[in-house]
């Protein structure tokens, strides 16, 4: 077997190990020097086996080089004030936002979150703490999963987004980590035979969510205030009313607890018009607006059960008078299939493991419980869509939650268990 690199991958004739460039702490690999003391260095001869690689998704991939490159000039990531955990801005070595990281140990409820409102609920008001139908801490995996769900089912309306590992002198960090990585910054400029031997020399990565950043948008609820006032075009309010229900469909299969008008985007452009004197016979040239949208913020879905506590957390487009409209034969033809067929939904949740999986405090008989509360929502939102129900009828319907036998082998025998949640929240308008 030939020891060639690959053909995209060149070197440069006789370099020192000393000659590397810095690299992002988050590609593996050792060097001799590094021009930043929150960088390791470049190993070019590893092939680009980083622990950032998406074989099966190059676009991403190539953007989140683009990222690690950027923090190896010192383009740094941002952090965004706004919500109640550490989510960043990152950009490219252009200063573009090309994304948005949200580190699991700077989520909400994370020992890391640099937001001192979650710090103080968790002191002043510890029996609302958290809610209590999540999963503390998986809001990354929430993000992934979404993306994973709205992917197998073509919905077309998240952001592409991964679990990736990212570090930066703008993250939260404890004053250990970053003396650590001064002492070992110091240790390498005085004593490199010392320095170079260590693992790692900069700032430990941070594993979270990355989300595509999307560009034109607007919060749903702007776009949707003015359509109040101002009337689409039927095509136009046809093909959002289809997007719509896609919104619907997402939310309702993975149970989020919170979908507000402001954390579901909406792009609208303006039609176009033929440029110059407009005659009678030009006015054909005129193209409807366009539009579409994109549903973020999903952290905080795939509950263990469902809520039967304090608060529903219910779906706040339910008060949209798009709700009231009976789903579309476009979102039947495009789901309804696909959710009829049991083999198609055991692979979802298959796939969902194997994100899931990767988190340290992954438990397997929690996953199974989420995974029955998913195919509970599946079965209503199907029996929902051959009844030509609406979305606001589809939240009515009694929650249920469906059980698999589990078994080392799948087969067409696997047994299912209904059961029915008859405790209801305290409050079911919040």
């Amino acid at each position: 077997m030939s020891n060639a690199p690959p053909p995209d991958v060149t070197f440069a004739p006789n370099i020192n190990r000393s000659d590397y460039l810095p690299r992002s702490p988050t590609r593996g690999g050792r060097g001799n020097e590094e021009n930043s003391p929150l960088l390791a260095p470049r190993v070019e001869h590893e092939y680009g086996h980083f622990d950032n690689n998406f074989p099966d998704d190059p676009v991403f991939q190539e953007i989140i080089r683009n990222a690690e490159e950027a923090i190896e000039e010192g383009v740094l990531p941002e952090r965004i004030f706004q919500g109640s955990s550490g989510s960043y801005f990152v950009k490219n070595h252009e200063k573009k936002i090309i994304g948005v990281f949200k580190p699991k140990d700077e989520e909400p409820y994370g020992k890391l979150n640099p937001k001192w409102t979650k710090w103080m609920h968790k002191l002043c008001c510890p029996c609302c703490f958290g809610r209590s139908c999540l999963v503390p801490n998986q809001g990354y995996l929430s993000e992934a999963g979404a993306s994973l769900v709205d992917r197998k089912l073509q919905l077309n309306i998240v952001p592409n987004t991964k679990v990736v590992k990212l570090a930066s002198d703008t993250f939260n960090y404890n004053a250990i980590d970053r003396a650590k990585s001064r002492t070992k910054h110091s240790i390498m400029t005085k004593v490199p035979a010392v320095g170079k031997k260590f693992h790692r020399l900069g700032l430990p990565p941070k594993t979270g969510s990355f989300q595509l950043f999307v560009t034109g948008y607007k919060d749903a609820d702007f776009w949707l205030r003015k359509f109040d006032s101002e009337d689409l075009p039927v095509s136009t309010a046809t093909k959002l009313q289809h997007l719509f229900e896609r919104l619907v469909v997402l939310d309702y299969i993975i149970r989020n607890t919170d979908r507000g008008n402001d954390n579901w985007l909406i792009k609208y452009e303006p039609a176009s018009t033929p440029k110059g004197d407009k005659e009678e016979g030009e006015w054909s040239l005129v193209e409807n607006p366009d539009i579409s949208i994109a549903a973020i913020d999903n952290g905080l879905a795939f509950p263990f059960k469902h809520p039967d506590e304090w608060r529903a957390y219910p779906y706040h487009w339910a008060w949209l008078p798009q709700a009231k409209v009976p789903f579309s034969e476009e979102i039947k033809e495009l789901v309804l299939p696909q959710l009829s067929d049991m083999n198609f939904v055991q692979d979802l949740c298959d796939d969902l493991y194997d994100l899931f999986k990767t988190d340290k405090g992954f438990d397997r008989r929690t996953f199974t419980k989420q995974m029955g509360v998913m195919r509970g929502q599946i079965l209503n939102l199907t029996q929902a869509l051959k009844d030509n129900k609406s979305p606001v009828q589809l939240v009515q319907m009694p929650v249920v939650t469906v059980e698999r036998t589990e078994g080392r082998v799948r087969t067409d025998s696997d047994q299912y268990t209904q059961s029915f949640s008859h405790r209801a929240p305290f409050f079911s308008w919040c």
